[in-house]
C-alpha cells in the first residue's frame, strides 16, 4: 500500500478499472484491464489533469471575506483574488465559522447537500465524508433526490411501489436477446453514457450485450432528436418527434391500441388499477379531445399512419420499451415515465421475458447487466438530527428565500436560512439550470467551504478553499452495488502541492469542534479500509460467498463476486403472484390512476398520465424568437464535468469550445459551417461553442452536452466555453418532484465573427501571498 514508483498500480474509476504506469514518480499512462472489452478513453485525461498548472497547491481564502469577516459585502463570489494560508489557519477560520453558525443559528443554516458522484473509493467518498463529518458536529440541511432522475425518483413509488427499472432490477440483457422482438427506446440506448458508473466499473459490456441482441434478430426502433444515442451496431430505425412530445406520441399509441381493439384487458384489471379513470380521458371523453394518432401527429410532428403502424407493430410481438433517463429532465418530466408504465401495462407485458419496460439502458455502464449485485461496504454517516431538507435542485430558490416554502410529493418544504454551504464532492456549476440567476442566489450565504482539487468554477465562487487530492493520491477500495467486482485502488504518485484528503481535512475541523474521536474512532485510513472490507467479506458470507483476506485481495488487484442473474426479469414475481408479490402501492398493484397523487391535488400533475405543453418547445409561440431546441444531454468524453481539462475531453473541443451538434439546414440558413464557433443564446444568457454540422442531429434541434466548466466573460456574462446551463431554465418538473427540467430550452444561434476571447476555465485566479497582505 505504498507508492512504488517503478511499476503499474491497479486502480478503479468511474469509468474502468485501470493499471497505472508511473516511471520516477510520474504517471506515464492509465492502461484499461485487459478484461474490459471496451475501455473508456476517460481514464487518459487523468495522466495530466493531476499534475495540471489549474490544481490548488494549498488552502485559499478569498480576499475580501478574509478582511470583511463572514457576511460582509455581497457580491465578491468569483471576481475577487485569493489569498494562500496555512493549513492551521484555514481550518481555525472555518472551524470558528462552523462553531458560530451552528451557535446562533441552528445546524440547520449549515446547507451541506454535496450533490455529485466524487471518488468512486468507498473511504475516500467525499459525500460520505462530509455527512459523517456534519453529523458529529450536530447535523445539517441536506438535499433528496438526484439530478439525474428527480422526477422519476418520485413519480415510479406511486406507479409501481418502488425504483426497480430506475437504477437496478432491469431485465437482463440476456433475457432481451433471447426474448425481445422490438425494443423502443424513448431517448435511444446512448452508449456514452455506459462509460460510466457510479461507484466505478470493471467491465464495459454494454455494447456487446446489445450487439448480441442484434445478431438474435431483435428489431431496434430509436426515437428521439438524436441518431447516436442508439449505437450503430443495432442499426436501430430513427423516428425523430419533436423533443418533449414523448408523452403526447404514447397517448396516440396507446389510442390506437384502444381503438382497434389491441390491448390487454385481462392484464389491466388483474394488475393494475385506474385503467378507468385514465380511459376517459385518452378516448376525449373527459376534455372533448381524444389523444388519437391524428392529435399525436400535430404534437409531435411525426405521421399519423406513421404512429398507428407502430402500435400495431408494438402489440405484434414480445415488446420492451426503454426510456432514457434524459426524458424526465424536462418540464412536466414525470409524465413520459407514467406514461410509458401505462403503455406497457396496455400492451400486458409486464414480468414476462423481454416485454415490460425500463428505464435508463445505458444510463449507466451497468443496467441491464446479467451480473450479481456487490454488497458495497458504505462508511458509516451517523444520523442526523436536523429534518430540515430541500429537493436536490432547488437551491437557488432556497438561498433567495429564506423561510419560504414549496410543495413537494405532497408535502410543503420550508426553506430555511442558509448561512454556510460546505461543499464536498460535486459541482453545482455543472448541474444547475440558470447559472446567471444560480451565482446571484450563491452570492447569498455568510461563508462557502468547499474542497477541490482544481480551480473550478465552485472553487473560484468560494471563501475557504481546501485543496484536496486525487483518487490517484490516495489508498481506497473501489466497489459499486451494480457491478461484481472489488478493486484496490492504490496510491500511485504522492500528493501535489500542499493537498490533504476528505478525512485529512475533517479530521482536522472535527477536533478544533471537539468532535474528533466521534469522527474518528480513533481509526487511521488502513484501519479504515481494513473494517470496510471486513464489511463487505461480513456481507459477502450472508450470500455464501467466500471472499478472500485482506492482504490475498489487495495482492491479486481484484475480487469478483461469482454468479449471475441471466434470467432477471423486472417484476416477473408480481406477475407470477400479484396476491402475495404485492407492489409497494396502496393498491399493491400497478397504479395507471394514483389516488393520492390525485389528493395533492396538483394542476401540473393530477392523478394519471396526462399531455401538458412544455413551457419551452417547438409548438411554442417563444419559436418565434428563439426557433431552436436545445438538448443539453451528458458528455461522451467526461463524467458530467470531471476533467474537463484532460485530454480527452479538450481533444474533442473546436477552438477550444465545446462542440454542439446542428442540422445542416439550421446552419445553411445561418451562413454556418462545420468548425465555426457559434453564439447561443436566450433570453437567460449566452455561450460560445463550436459548430458539429450533421444530419444526425433532427432538424430545429441543437444539442449541446453539459460538463464543459462555467467560464464568463465577467459574472453574468457570455459564457466563453460552451456551458449550456446559461441557457437553461431553473424551474421545477411540477410541484410533485420538483425536479430539474434543463431539457425543455429554446435558443437561437448565431456565428461568432468576432475575435475569439480567450478561454479563462483553466486559469487559476489571481492569488496573494499572505505576507503580502
Amino acid at each position: 500500500m505504498t507508492t512504488d514508483t517503478s511499476s503499474l498500480h491497479r486502480t478503479y474509476t468511474h469509468w474502468g478499472a485501470y493499471d497505472a504506469e508511473v516511471d520516477n514518480g510520474k504517471i506515464v499512462a492509465l492502461h484499461p484491464i485487459a478484461e474490459d472489452p471496451d475501455p473508456s478513453p476517460i481514464g487518459d485525461s487523468l495522466v495530466d489533469a493531476v499534475t495540471h498548472p489549474n490544481r490548488i497547491a494549498q488552502p485559499m481564502i478569498r480576499k475580501g471575506w478574509l478582511e470583511n469577516g463572514p457576511g460582509g459585502p455581497k457580491g465578491g463570489r468569483g471576481k475577487e483574488p485569493f489569498v494562500a494560508v496555512s493549513w492551521d489557519r484555514a481550518l481555525d477560520l472555518a472551524a470558528a465559522e462552523l462553531d458560530r453558525v451552528r451557535r446562533d443559528y441552528g445546524n440547520e443554516s449549515i446547507y451541506a447537500g454535496s450533490y455529485g458522484w466524487s471518488s468512486a473509493g468507498r473511504f475516500h467518498h467525499a459525500q460520505s465524508q462530509v455527512h459523517r463529518f456534519m453529523n458529529t458536529i450536530g447535523g445539517y440541511t441536506y438535499s433528496v433526490d438526484t439530478y439525474s432522475v428527480a422526477a422519476a425518483q418520485v413519480i415510479l413509488p406511486h406507479i409501481i411501489g418502488t425504483e426497480n427499472g430506475l437504477s437496478a432490477g432491469h431485465t437482463a440483457w440476456p433475457v432481451i436477446a433471447e426474448h425481445s422482438d422490438l425494443v423502443v427506446m424513448f431517448g435511444g440506448i446512448p452508449l456514452k453514457n455506459a462509460q460510466v458508473n457510479y461507484g466505478g466499473i470493471g467491465r464495459h459490456t454494454a455494447r456487446d450485450w446489445l450487439k448480441r441482441c442484434r445478431e438474435n434478430g431483435v428489431d431496434f426502433i430509436n426515437i428521439g432528436p438524436n441518431r447516436q444515442d442508439a449505437d450503430a451496431v443495432i442499426e436501430a430505425e430513427w423516428i425523430a418527434p419533436r423533443p418533449n412530445t414523448d408523452t403526447a406520441l404514447m397517448l396516440g399509441l396507446a389510442h390506437t391500441l384502444v381503438a382497434e381493439g389491441l390491448h390487454d384487458e385481462a392484464f389491466l384489471s388483474a394488475y393494475t388499477v385506474g385503467f378507468d379513470k385514465f380511459l376517459p380521458y385518452l378516448m376525449g371523453k373527459t376534455d372533448g379531445q381524444a389523444k388519437s394518432a391524428d392529435w399525436a401527429a400535430e404534437i409531435t410532428g411525426m405521421s399519423a399512419d406513421d404512429i398507428r403502424a407502430l402500435a400495431g407493430r408494438m402489440s405484434a410481438g414480445r415488446t420492451m420499451i426503454t426510456m432514457a433517463w434524459s426524458l424526465q429532465r424536462a418540464d412536466h418530466g414525470e409524465q413520459p415515465y407514467w406514461m410509458a408504465v401505462t403503455l406497457a401495462a396496455m400492451l400486458g407485458q409486464i414480468g414476462l421475458p423481454g416485454g415490460g419496460f425500463g428505464f435508463g439502458y445505458g444510463a449507466i455502464g451497468t443496467m441491464g447487466s446479467p451480473t450479481p449485485s456487490v454488497p458495497m461496504p458504505v462508511l458509516p454517516q451517523g444520523e442526523n438530527p436536523i429534518s430540515s431538507y430541500i429537493p436536490v435542485a432547488r437551491i437557488a430558490e432556497m438561498l433567495n428565500d429564506p423561510g419560504g416554502t414549496i410543495d413537494y410529493n405532497g408535502k410543503r418544504v420550508t426553506f430555511p436560512d442558509t448561512r454556510i454551504i460546505y461543499w464536498c464532492g460535486g459541482n453545482p456549476f455543472h448541474h444547475h439550470q440558470d447559472l446567471t440567476r444560480f451565482v446571484d442566489a450563491w452570492q447569498q450565504p455568510d461563508t462557502i467551504i468547499v474542497h477541490e482539487p482544481w480551480w473550478n468554477a465552485l472553487a473560484r465562487h468560494s471563501d475557504i478553499v481546501f485543496p484536496a487530492t486525487t483518487t490517484l493520491e490516495r489508498t481506497d477500495i473501489g466497489a459499486s452495488s451494480t457491478d461484481n467486482a472489488v478493486f484496490p485502488m492504490n496510491k500511485v504518485v504522492e500528493t501535489v502541492g500542499d493537498s490533504r484528503n476528505d478525512f485529512e481535512i475533517f479530521t482536522g475541523l472535527a477536533e478544533r469542534l471537539g468532535a474528533g474521536e466521534a469522527f474518528t474512532e480513533n481509526r487511521t485510513e488502513e484501519e479504515w479500509l481494513r473494517y470496510l472490507y471486513n464489511q463487505l467479506r461480513q456481507r459477502a458470507a450472508q450470500r455464501d460467498v467466500q471472499a478472500p483476506e485482506f492482504e490475498e485481495f489487495w495482492e491479486s488487484g481484484e475480487f469478483i463476486f461469482p454468479g449471475s442473474e441471466n434470467d432477471r426479469v423486472l417484476l416477473s414475481g408480481f406477475r407470477n403472484d400479484p396476491a402475495n408479490r404485492k407492489l409497494n402501492t396502496p393498491s399493491g398493484k400497478i397504479e395507471i390512476f394514483s389516488s393520492r397523487i390525485a389528493g395533492f391535488d396538483y394542476e401540473d400533475c393530477p392523478g394519471h398520465a396526462v399531455w401538458r405543453e412544455p413551457y419551452e418547445w417547438l409548438g411554442a409561440l417563444e419559436t418565434q424568437q428563439f426557433p431552436l431546441h436545445m438538448i443539453s444531454n451528458q458528455p461522451k468524453t467526461r463524467l458530467h464535468s470531471q476533467l474537463d481539462l484532460g485530454k480527452t475531453a479538450q481533444d474533442s473541443k473546436i477552438k477550444g469550445r465545446e462542440p454542439a451538434l446542428i442540422h445542416p439546414d439550421d446552419a445553411a440558413a445561418r451562413g454556418i459551417s462545420d468548425g465555426d464557433v457559434i453564439r447561443v443564446f436566450n433570453d437567460r444568457g449566452a455561450c460560445l461553442a463550436g459548430a458539429t454540422v450533421t444530419d444526425d442531429i433532427r432538424r430545429g434541434v441543437i444539442q449541446l452536452q453539459t460538463g464543459a466548466w462555467y467560464d464568463p466573460e465577467q459574472p453574468g456574462g457570455m459564457d466563453r466555453h460552451g456551458n449550456p446551463n446559461v441557457l437553461t431554465r431553473d424551474k421545477g418538473t411540477s410541484k410533485l418532484a420538483q425536479g430539474p427540467s434543463a431539457q425543455s430550452a429554446l435558443v437561437e444561434i448565431e456565428r461568432f465573427d468576432g475575435e475569439l476571447p480567450p478561454i479563462g476555465a483553466y486559469t487559476p485566479p489571481e492569488i496573494i501571498p499572505e505576507n503580502q497582505l
